[in-house]
């Protein structure tokens, strides 16, 4: 196959159409500080696609997830269960209140926690577990949540991945929209994302008992919000908070991408169909393909290999690298991080999450990414093994 003459980046991101139209009309509203009629626009769009409660936008998904630690009081007493196979701020969101994180292995054959392995964490002082939903796919969330009820425990759903993605009861065959099923969500809009905003977030809060808490946290302590829409004559500080509201102009962005998210889905299927079956046969060489479990479905975040060794990664990226082609590994055990190694007693043996840490490699991924790219990309993925196997 010819070279491709421009290097594929892993990540590239999309302009739906409408962005810069919405962001000149939020700005000739003159009300940019956020909580303006986009936001509301995304707020509803969510609320009444998927049937969230109630959904706030922030700047981030680790804003919407320290949100999520201050509604549920953590506090220095408390445990909360999590993979250590997870971005930082999913431990940093709690640890900030003080918490001490008890760290969950991934399933042997995919990254998200393992289910089975959450009971026997449990203790007296814990008070929540946060599960992730890896590369989009659902978590099993009825014996999660079946857990969480038995010893009265919440549940935040680190959805940062998930959009548009759903989990299938195993028992009613019904599908759930991940981030509506526990107490608390979080979701992300950074560039890396299916939907995005540049940065940007959201908490969706399902549990009716942290309705009104959440707006007040969202403005930085005050009941304005409800000042806002006259229920209190006056407002002022009423609880800790902090400036969680991103400006309208991000809003303005992210709802004319919502406008356009079937459109992008679907396409997103498409790329992660075409990788899937050109690298079908790198299972020969041991190679490992993303895991669909059956009771999720696939909102194509992201494609990704587990490959046989470090050292092989290691190769296969620079290997890549060398062909115009960034392909990136993905998360460091939390567990092994400087951070916690310097801040806890407590060791872990997780090989599962050390083995996608070492092994996880995720191959470029974006709306624009064309078949000719996707078979470029694929056949010299195959090139590598069959030189490294000499089979070429």
């Amino acid at each position: 196959m010819e070279r491709v003459k421009n290097h594929i980046s892993f990540n590239q991101p999309y302009i739906s159409g409408n962005e810069f139209e919405y962001i000149q009309q939020a700005i000739s509203t003159l009300k940019l500080s956020g909580n303006g009629l986009f936001t509301q626009k995304c707020h509803s769009f969510f609320q009444e696609k998927y049937g969230f409660k109630k959904c706030l936008l922030t700047s981030s998904c680790t804003d919407a997830l320290e949100m999520a630690a201050i509604l549920l009081d953590i506090n220095p007493c408390d445990e909360v269960i999590m993979p250590s196979y997870t971005f930082v701020s999913t431990a940093n969101a709690f640890v900030l209140r003080g918490a001490k994180i008890v760290f969950c292995d991934s399933h042997a054959n995919h990254p998200g926690i393992d289910e089975t392995k959450i009971e026997p964490l449990i203790t007296e002082k814990t008070k929540t577990i946060v599960v992730v939903h890896y590369a989009g796919f659902a978590c099993e969330m009825n014996t999660i949540m079946d857990i969480a009820n038995k010893y009265n425990l919440f549940v935040v759903e680190d959805a940062a991945q998930a959009i548009d993605n759903y989990y299938i009861d195993p028992k009613t065959g019904k599908k759930k929209a991940l981030g509506g099923i526990g107490h608390l969500a979080a979701f992300s809009f950074h560039e890396t994302k299916n939907i995005i905003a540049g940065e940007g977030g959201m908490l969706v809060i399902n549990d009716e008992q942290f309705l009104k808490r959440a707006e007040i946290i969202w403005e930085k302590g005050t009941n304005r919000t409800a000042f806002f829409r006259g229920e209190v004559d006056k407002y002022g500080w009423v609880d800790i908070g902090s400036s969680f509201l991103p400006s309208e102009i991000t809003a303005a962005f992210l709802f004319a991408q919502l406008e356009n998210l079937e459109k992008i889905q679907t396409q997103r299927k498409v790329i992660w169909d075409l990788y899937e079956t050109k690298l079908e046969k790198l299972k020969q060489f041991g190679v490992t393909l993303p895991h669909q479990p059956d009771f999720s479905t696939n909102n194509a975040h992201i494609f990704y290999l587990v490959c046989n060794s470090l050292d092989e990664r290691t190769k296969l990226i620079e290997y890549l690298l060398s062909n115009n082609i960034i392909a990136v590994f993905h998360y460091l055990s939390l567990h092994k991080s400087p951070f916690y190694q310097n801040n806890s007693s407590q060791k872990y043996d997780l090989p599962h999450s050390d083995h996608f840490s070492d092994k996880l490699l995720r191959l470029p991924f974006y709306f624009e990414l064309s078949e000719k790219q996707i078979t470029y990309i694929s056949d010299r993925i195959s090139t590598f093994y069959e030189k490294l196997n000499n089979k070429e």
